[in-house]
């Protein structure tokens, strides 16, 4: 069923800015912002110099510092997030903020603002859905931590190789979006994992993502990074497993069954061994053992399969949704084109 919610904002987005053919498109830099008072006056100026018709907003997630008027006296638009976390005010922007371009940026200051107009150009091209400033690609040489290099690195290889992606960074806090994905895509992560959500997400469902390199610099002094390394990285690593499981149940649950069975066959191989040579079996409790995992694994492998029918239906569904608000979209703006025209006339 077509969410009427999301259909009517889509209508009415295309009563007010009905001359998006004709009109520039509307840009959004959301900054998410915690105790960041020595940078964020800075990170919103550069971006007002480098989009001046863009709208700058900063999202406040409880400072107890200037942040907010640091913001507010360079022009920001301001916003608070109480749930504590970046991905609660990710997920407050991307609600509340209505545009046709996205650029969400960190506000400590470490990433160029000049690089903006690289991330938005595939974007208003209509080319991505999507854009990653990425740290790593081969072409950026960025200022890393060597415990924050080496974390990106290995949540990178695991992506990649559950997935069997190609990306270069999933944790970039850089990145750009069309209007398509932010208000399409759900967001459930509170915490520094969104953007493990965010990348893996797309990639599941289908939007097109474009990588550009961008050059990491580092905090200025007495400036602090907000992540803490090894309970973050466990988030991340626990949102990465979840999320291959939701949408790989085949791949995750078969591989953990087919294990299992392994596993079964260890303690079976020897009593099939003693029952063919004797023609008994002195070992029950290894005998209960082997059947019991293989029946386990067998059981895993199945919910796989029912998992892996019902994960291909909903992806249908989705499918079929967005070709519908994609439809609906044309037709409204086809009509808006019309009364425009005859308000010409």
């Amino acid at each position: 069923m077509i969410d009427r919610l999301a259909i009517t904002e889509t209508a009415m987005d295309m009563k007010l800015g009905g001359r998006l053919s004709s009109a520039k498109p509307r840009i959004a830099i959301l900054i998410p912002c915690y105790n960041e008072e020595l940078t964020i006056a800075e990170v919103v100026s550069q971006f007002r110099a480098e989009l001046p018709d863009a709208d700058i907003y900063v999202f406040d997630n409880n400072s107890t510092d200037r942040t907010v008027e640091e913001a507010r006296a360079a022009g920001a638009l301001i916003f608070h997030e109480k749930r504590q976390g970046k991905g609660y005010v990710v997920q407050s922007m991307f609600r509340k903020v209505s545009a046709d371009v996205y650029v969400m940026v960190d506000g400590d200051g470490t990433y160029p603002a000049p690089e903006v107009h690289r991330l938005i150009e595939p974007v208003l091209n209509d080319e991505a859905d999507i854009v990653v400033g990425s740290r790593l690609h081969r072409d950026a040489t960025s200022q890393f931590k060597t415990p924050n290099r080496l974390g990106n690195r290995f949540f990178l290889y695991v992506l990649n190789y559950t997935l069997g992606a190609s990306i270069t960074d999933m944790l970039s806090g850089y990145r750009a979006f069309n209007r398509g994905f932010v208000k399409g895509v759900p967001l459930f992560g509170g915490g520094f994992e969104t953007e493990t959500e965010l990348t893996i997400k797309a990639l599941n469902r289908g939007f097109r993502i474009v990588e550009v390199p961008v050059n990491l610099t580092s905090r200025p002094e007495g400036s602090f990074s907000k992540i803490r390394i090894f309970r973050d990285g466990f988030l991340i690593l626990n949102t990465l497993l979840s999320l291959f499981r939701d949408y790989k149940p085949l791949t995750f649950f078969g591989s953990l069954g087919l294990f299992i069975i392994a596993l079964g066959f260890i303690p079976g191989i020897l009593v099939i061994y003693e029952f063919i040579e004797t023609g008994l079996v002195p070992r029950l409790p290894s005998a209960v053992l082997a059947v019991a995992l293989i029946l386990c694994g067998l059981l895993s492998i199945t919910v796989g399969l029912i998992l892996h029918t019902i994960v291909r239906r909903s992806q249908e569904l989705d499918h079929q949704l967005r070709i519908l608000t994609d439809d609906l979209r044309m037709q409204l703006q086809a009509v808006m084109n019309r009364d425009l025209g005859s308000d010409d006339r």
